[in-house]
């Protein structure tokens, strides 16, 4: 940030020039909230611990190295010299400038590279053991280390090598009672613990504590306090692909997540699971729904995760709440399947949940339960998106050959973000990306690219040219199955599934024709001439004859049997059959009866009295007040939409300072700085009398804005906050001061007021 001397971190700040401080803001959001009157409040708040941690989230490793390397020379007490820290971390001298540089645009180092200083809550952030090295030994000052290591046998050697590899704190009791013991290795000492203290290769901090100094720690790593690994990113094998090929895969993939995300909608419509009274979906229903998808219990939660994201589903809030599909379902159903699935992954990118949670155990031992309060984690999104664009880096088609490889990676470019789940979060991305369709082959797809640029229509797009064509035709095969060889035009879709039931899905999707499914599009309003027109012009292969038979077969029996509402009513014209009806036993359990030589009646809803004939062996049809065929079967329930909020995409949760917002903050630190420097300088000078008297006051404003004076104020703003300012008045008037820097400040808000000497 600059390269002035500095006595503190608050003199550099106020030598710092107006580029340097917005990088440091924009670095460190938390700083300008709310504006610091002065570099003072802003060198006070960069030097909590609370803030340095959050600036260090972001640091790679051998940057964090660095910056634990000062803390090691004890920079935090006495400015260091920045060769003796390219030393320590093992690194050449323009790889630590580059990591200080980076350091110093955060201000957690100020100085110049002969004098670097740390803020000492950094030692506080860091923990007692910086790079896990001890405290300097009292005895070992110009001792020959390496030499008397050299001399120790192999178990006191053990010892110290596992001290080395931090912390450097071990227990023992053979730490009590050793002041008898002479400072001399050649005391036969019972014990490696005593005759290492006895050599000064120990120290004792209590009768069960010893520590390693950090100069046989050093020595012991080789000179370096961190190993090599620390130094320089891990290699990440990659696998070079076309992007057609990685579209293609990831094109699939989501075509079966789509295909299953619509059987989850329609399976919670007929039937809603309930909600957990402690919110949440229980085991059983993500077993049942498991076994009915054939998917995976993950892939089970990760299904439900998304539809609820997407304000698919929602918990009804009744009496009794359930799961149940909004009304939103329709729509997504109807759009196209590029439409369907940009709208899932989008909620997938900005879900502030971890679906891979699920199943994990809590504080009390009880499992966490898929769409609970508990799954919810507000910087999901941030981790999610970190994992894609590591991806999205790489170029075009390239895909990552393993999951941990990746995960070493990203745990290197930033070890101090994410927590405890940083690595299984990247794992779940992964996971979760391959299963929703926006990961294949270890890459990012180019829909997924588009969605990272906040570009949904280029999403779309992507996935429009991923996804295989339509296909306008099914193949019909002898034994009653209609295989379709792609995914299928919507109108056609809808056709077969209305006269057909899915048998097994996939790239090719195979369907079955049985009795049930053709009364089931005979119910839906469907001819038996309309079904023949179906096959004969939709199918590639001959229609076989034993499906046309089938279809007149059941068109022949069905619809003889009329129901309507009255309760319900049947109508029939063969009265012959009327009594057959009559005569079963399910007639008297539906409390049929006759009011017409061809019309029964009955008090029962008619769906209730159509199911019952059906199962009593007829096929009756229901009918509308029109005379023609309806369907009754039940569409699914719906509710309303509920309210969802959407995380911000931003690295730890915080939007980025605006532009605006940035200059305010730089000349509300800049005017402080001023006010500062006037008192400390003692050039202000108090109207008569000194008091805090406003017809005075008023007088000094007024003479400041006449002779174009700069004055020194003190006010107290909306927020009850007091600061400084040294600003040149343009007009005192109705309640309000104006200064040249287009501020206001209202009369009653300003506490004191002082010319400033030239």
């Amino acid at each position: 940030m600059g390269s002035l001397p500095a006595t503190s971190l608050a003199d550099w700040l106020r030598t710092a020039s107006d580029e340097a401080l917005a990088t440091l803001l924009h670095a460190r959001r938390d700083l300008a909230t709310p504006p610091p009157a002065d570099s003072t409040v802003l060198a006070t708040r960069a030097g909590t611990p609370g803030s340095i941690a959050r600036a260090c989230e972001p640091l790679d490793t051998v940057t964090l190295a660095v910056l634990e390397s000062l803390l090691v020379a004890g920079a935090d007490a006495e400015p260091v010299p920045a060769g003796a820290v390219a030393e320590l971390v093992g690194v050449d001298q323009a790889a630590a400038r580059a990591a200080l540089d980076t350091l110093r645009s955060r201000a957690l180092v100020w100085g110049d590279d002969d004098a670097l200083s740390v803020p000492p809550g950094a030692r506080e952030v860091f923990g007692p053991f910086p790079a896990g090295l001890g405290a300097p030994g009292r005895d070992l000052a110009g001792a020959d280390v390496p030499a008397l290591l050299a001399e120790l046998d192999p178990d006191e050697r053990a010892l110290l090598d596992k001290l080395a590899a931090g912390p450097p704190i071990g227990r023992t009791r053979d730490a009590s009672d050793v002041a008898d013991i002479p400072n001399s290795p050649d005391t036969d000492a019972p014990s490696p613990v005593r005759r290492l203290l006895a050599c000064g290769l120990l120290l004792r901090r209590d009768d069960q504590t010893v520590e390693l100094p950090r100069e046989v720690g050093l020595a012991l790593r080789g000179g370096h306090a961190f190993p090599p690994a620390v130094r320089r990113e891990p290699p990440l094998p990659t696998h070079p692909h076309q992007q057609s090929t990685v579209d293609a895969a990831a094109a699939g993939e989501a075509m079966e997540f789509l295909r299953r995300t619509e059987s989850l909608l329609r399976m919670w419509s007929a039937q809603p699971p309930p909600v957990l009274k402690s919110g949440g979906l229980g085991v059983r229903e993500v077993r049942r729904l498991a076994k009915e998808l054939e998917v995976t219990e993950d892939h089970a939660v990760l299904l439900v995760e998304l539809a609820a994201g997407a304000g698919l589903v929602a918990d009804s809030q009744e009496t009794s709440p359930e799961w149940v599909p909004t009304t939103l379902t329709d729509s997504w159903l109807a759009s196209a399947p590029a439409q369907r699935w940009v709208t899932l992954a989008r909620a997938w990118l900005d879900l502030p949940r971890l679906p891979g949670l699920a199943g994990a155990r809590d504080p009390r031992d009880k499992p966490l339960a898929p769409l609970a309060d508990d799954l919810r984690r507000p910087l999901a999104p941030a981790g999610r998106r970190r994992v894609l664009r590591a991806l999205a880096d790489l170029d075009p088609g390239t895909g990552v050959r393993g999951v941990e490889e990746l995960v070493a990676v990203l745990a290197w470019r930033a070890p101090r973000r994410g927590g405890r789940l940083r690595d299984d979060v990247v794992r779940w991305t992964m996971a979760e990306g391959a299963a929703l369709g926006a990961v294949a082959l270890g890459a990012a797809s180019s829909a997924t690219r588009a969605l990272l640029a906040d570009d949904r229509p280029g999403a779309v797009e992507a996935m429009i040219d991923a996804l295989p064509a339509p296909v306008d035709h099914v193949l019909v095969q002898a034994d009653l199955t209609v295989v379709a060889p792609g995914p299928l035009e919507p109108g056609l879709a809808a056709e077969v599934a209305a006269v057909a039931d899915v048998e097994s899905a996939g790239h090719a999707t195979v369907y079955r024709v049985t009795e049930t499914s053709v009364r089931r599009a005979l119910d839906g309003g469907r001819t038996a001439d309309e079904l023949h027109e179906l096959f004969r012009t939709r199918s590639a292969t001959p229609v076989p004859q034993s499906l046309s038979y089938l279809i007149d077969d059941v068109a022949r029996r069905h619809g003889r049997l009329r129901g309507g509402a009255a309760g319900s009513f049947l109508r029939c014209d063969d009265e012959v059959l009327l009594a057959e009806v009559l005569a079963n036993p399910a007639a008297a359990e539906l409390d049929l009866r006759r009011i017409a030589p061809t019309v029964l009646v009955s008090p029962y809803p008619l769906a209730e009295v159509l199911d019952g004939l059906r199962a009593a062996g007829f096929a009756p049809a229901a009918e509308g007040p029109d005379g023609q065929v309806v369907d009754l079967r039940p569409s699914g329930r719906r509710i309303p939409p509920r309210a969802r909020s959407r995380a911000r995409p931003v690295v730890a949760g915080q939007r980025p300072i605006g532009e605006e917002q940035l200059a305010a903050v730089l000349t509300h630190l800049r005017a402080g700085d001023r006010a500062a420097r006037a008192r400390r300088g003692a050039t202000a000078r108090l109207p008569a009398g000194g008091g805090p008297d406003t017809s005075a006051t008023l007088a000094l404003l007024s003479e400041a804005t006449r002779e174009q004076r700069e004055v020194w104020i003190g006010f107290v703003d909306a927020h009850g906050t007091a600061s400084q300012r040294i600003v040149t008045p343009v007009r005192v008037g109705g309640g309000v001061l104006e200064s040249t820097d287009n501020e206001r400040y209202p009369l009653h808000r300003i506490t004191s007021a002082a010319l400033v000497e030239d």
